[in-house]
């Protein structure tokens, strides 16, 4: 297993060229990723940038967790955060110096309108220019930094942020198709909280996609694990896109099965014996998606959830992922919870 990472630095460098070429013309194998890895900086730090104007959180505060699907969008994904005015997002697919989504450090440019700060993790260096249709929509682009990962913004300011790997890395570096060669692997960031008038964590999470329900089982026990090592019992917030696509997607039966979700996906009784609930946290309604392409097709399930530990859960809400005009801006509804804190 991959290293927790702990080193952070207000901005990523340059994604080193020489390495990115060595990577397309490598083996597609782990020692040859492991080796090629080891010298992008981006794979091995935290980018943590404090907000302009750090906000004191109030008795109540509103947490998000939302996969923004490379964050295309800039103005309506901005729009959708104002309207949800959470105190702490929790991001998963934010690209940095992609060509698929114009180039832009997506978390950077959601944070700063909105007067937050942000700690951003890599979880892929990208070999190419994404999946297949992104391959044919920009078609001779080229990528700037070419970094996909996971992020916290918050209003307040974020503390001790540290990255646990979820995996061993290279599983898209040499089980992958040929069309999205990566560099990385699947991971969780977290940080705490350090306005809030108690001790609080904040946890974004990405599981992997091609899994099964027990390997996603083994990633939660793995971050839980982590979690155990770093920050014991104390309070905390778990969120993310954990693709609990073993779910139900007829709505009513989908509703039932969150309230007791094990049987199928057992990294539910991971999260139980870890002190977590999620009843309280979720409203049991589909979190995926159609996209303006038509993909995915329904029928649709919950893949988005909210997790605590320690602190009392007031709401909770599902939130369309949607612009002005009603159109899909990722395959990914958002969700939240408001906390008492006090």
């Amino acid at each position: 297993m991959r290293d927790i990472i702990l080193q952070t630095c207000p901005a990523f460098p340059p994604t080193p060229l020489p390495e990115l070429a060595a990577a397309r013309q490598a083996p597609a194998t782990r020692q040859a990723h492991d080796a090629i890895a080891g010298h992008i900086p981006a794979l091995h730090a935290i980018e943590l940038v404090p907000p302009p104007s750090p906000v004191p959180f109030g008795s109540t505060i509103r947490i998000a967790a939302w996969n923004a699907e490379r964050c295309k969008y800039d103005r309506p994904s901005r729009r959708l955060l104002e309207t949800v005015a959470a105190d702490v997002t929790l991001l998963s697919e934010m690209d940095v110096g992609m060509a698929r989504s114009g180039n832009r450090h997506t978390v950077q440019d959601l944070a700063g309108p909105l007067q937050q700060g942000f700690a951003f993790a890599v979880e892929f260096v990208e070999l190419g220019l994404g999946d297949s249709r992104e391959m044919r929509w920009h078609a001779g682009q080229s990528n700037t930094l070419s970094l996909h990962g996971n992020a916290i913004m918050s209003r307040s300011r974020l503390a001790d942020a540290f990255v646990v790997p979820l995996d061993h890395g290279a599983t898209w570096f040499s089980n992958s198709d040929a069309d999205q060669r990566r560099l990385g692997g699947r991971m969780a960031i977290a940080a705490r909280l350090a306005a809030a008038p108690s001790p609080l964590w904040v946890v974004s999470v990405h599981l992997e996609s091609r899994s099964t329900p027990a390997s996603r089982a083994l990633q939660t026990r793995q971050l839980l694990d982590a979690l155990r090592t770093r920050i014991g019992d104390a309070p905390a917030v778990i969120g993310g896109d954990f693709n609990t696509d073993a779910l139900p997607s007829e709505p009513a039966a989908l509703r039932a099965a969150c309230q007791d979700p094990q049987s199928v996906e057992p990294l539910f009784s991971e999260m139980a014996e870890a002190g977590f609930t999620w009843s309280t946290c979720n409203d049991g309604q589909a979190t995926q998606r159609m996209r303006p392409d038509g993909t995915p097709s329904a029928p649709f399930t919950r893949l988005d959830w909210l997790f605590a530990r320690g602190v009392a859960v007031s709401g909770c809400r599902t939130w369309s992922a949607v612009d002005a005009d009603g159109a899909a801006i990722s395959d990914h509804e958002l969700v939240s919870i408001d906390l008492q804190l006090a």
